[in-house]
C-alpha cells in the first residue's frame, strides 16, 4: 500500500482508506448506504487491514452516531493499527446547541465520539461544515485546546468554501494555533469542481484532500450506462436526491469513457475511476464506500497499476466541464495561463 504525507503535516496515510458509512446504517440515507453490524463490520476491517488500507472515516451523523459504534466495536483490540478520522458539526437533533461548532459543542461532540468509538484519541478531526454563527477564533482556540488536551492529533475541515478555508488558516497562523491539514471533498470524474479554487488552495496551503464518494454517488460502478438503466436495487433510487447532481448526457459521455478504459486495461470501471483520482495533484487518500465484501475487494483493486498519459488523456476529455468565471475563458488563453499555469500531479 502507497503512502502519502498528509497535506502540511508529518501524519502518512494510505491512498484508500475506508468510508464507516455504511456501517449501522438506519434512515432514508444512511440506510441506504449500508446496515453492517458488528460483525460484518469487523470482517471489512480484517480485509482492509489485510490490504494495508489503515485509515477508517466516519462521523457523529452517519446514522445517529451508530456508524461510530460499530466501528469502534469493529476496531477493538488493534487500536494501535489503525488510523481514525471522524467529523462533527452538522446537527444531530432540534435543540439550540446540538448544531455547529461553537466551543461548547465540540467539546461535546468529541467527547461523545471519543466513548463511541472506544479511544482515547482521534488522530483526524473534521469539521463537517462551515458554522457561519460561530466565530472562526472561538472554532480554532477549541480545536487548539482539544489537541494540548491529547483529545484530537490532526484537524482538517470539509465542505468548506475556499474563502472559508483561507479565512481560518490566517486566524490559525495569527494565534499559533493548529492549522488545517485535511480537506475532505467530492471529486470525481462526475464532480471535478474541486479542481477549480480548492485544489490550489490546498496545493499552495497544504490541505491534503481526502476524497469522498470517488465514484459520483454511486453512478460509476459499471452497472449504469447508455443500455443500462439504474438497476432496481440501486441505493440511488433512495439516496440521488441528497448527493450532487449530474446531467444523464454528461453522466453517459464519462461512463462511456471509462468503459473503454476499462476494457483496455482489464479492470472494473470503479478501479479506473478511483485509480484516475490517485494520480490528480493533492489527492491524499481515496475513501471506499463499499457496503460489502465484494464491492471492497473489487475498490481494492484500484491500486497496484497505473492509468497510461493517454487513457488518464480521455478520461479529462470526457469529465471536462466549462469552468464559471473567473475560471474561464481566462485559464484557456495564454497570458492567463503563463501566470496561473495548470496544476499537475
Amino acid at each position: 500500500m502507497e503512502h502519502r504525507t498528509l497535506g502540511r503535516s508529518g501524519l502518512k496515510v494510505p491512498v484508500l482508506s475506508f468510508g464507516a458509512g455504511t456501517f449501522g446504517g438506519s434512515g432514508p440515507l444512511f440506510g441506504a448506504w449500508g446496515t453492517a453490524g458488528e460483525n460484518e463490520a469487523r470482517r471489512m476491517v480484517d480485509i482492509c487491514l489485510e490490504a494495508g488500507v489503515t485509515l477508517f472515516d466516519t462521523a457523529d451523523v452517519y446514522s445517529n452516531g451508530a456508524s461510530e459504534t460499530v466501528l469502534g466495536a469493529a476496531i477493538k483490540g488493534r487500536r494501535d493499527k489503525v488510523l481514525i478520522s471522524t467529523k462533527a458539526g452538522l446537527p444531530m437533533g432540534d435543540g439550540a446547541n446540538e448544531a455547529g461548532t461553537s466551543r461548547s459543542r465540540l467539546i461535546s461532540s468529541v467527547e461523545s465520539a471519543l466513548q463511541r468509538l472506544g479511544t482515547d484519541v482521534i488522530d483526524i478531526f473534521q469539521l463537517h461544515a462551515f458554522d457561519a454563527s460561530t466565530p472562526v477564533e472561538e472554532v480554532l482556540a477549541t480545536l487548539d485546546m482539544l489537541v494540548r488536551a491529547g483529545k484530537i492529533r490532526y484537524v482538517g475541515i470539509s465542505n468548506f468554501a475556499g474563502w472559508q478555508i483561507m479565512k481560518s488558516l490566517a486566524v490559525a497562523e495569527k494565534h499559533g494555533w493548529p492549522r488545517y491539514v485535511a480537506n475532505q471533498v467530492y471529486y470525481s470524474l462526475l464532480g471535478r469542481d474541486y479542481e477549480w479554487d480548492l485544489m490550489p488552495l490546498g496545493k499552495d496551503q497544504g490541505l491534503g484532500a481526502l476524497v469522498w464518494s470517488p465514484l459520483g454517488w454511486g453512478r460509476l460502478t459499471g452497472k449504469i450506462g447508455r443500455d443500462r438503466p439504474v438497476p432496481e436495487t440501486s441505493r440511488l433510487h433512495a439516496t440521488a436526491e441528497f448527493g450532487p447532481p449530474v446531467e444523464d448526457e454528461h453522466l453517459y459521455r464519462v461512463i462511456d469513457a471509462l468503459d473503454a478504459v476499462a476494457k483496455e486495461t482489464d479492470r472494473t470501471v470503479p478501479q479506473v475511476a478511483i485509480n484516475w483520482l490517485l494520480q490528480r495533484p493533492t489527492v491524499a487518500s481515496v475513501i471506499l464506500g463499499a457496503r460489502n465484501e465484494a464491492q471492497l475487494l473489487d475498490n481494492l483493486g484500484a491500486i497496484g497499476w497505473q492509468l497510461s498519459a493517454e487513457q488518464i488523456r480521455v478520461l479529462d476529455a470526457a469529465s471536462t466541464v466549462t469552468a464559471p468565471y473567473p475560471h474561464f475563458p481566462y485559464r484557456r488563453q495564454a497570458g492567463f495561463a503563463r501566470l496561473d499555469p495548470p496544476l499537475t500531479a
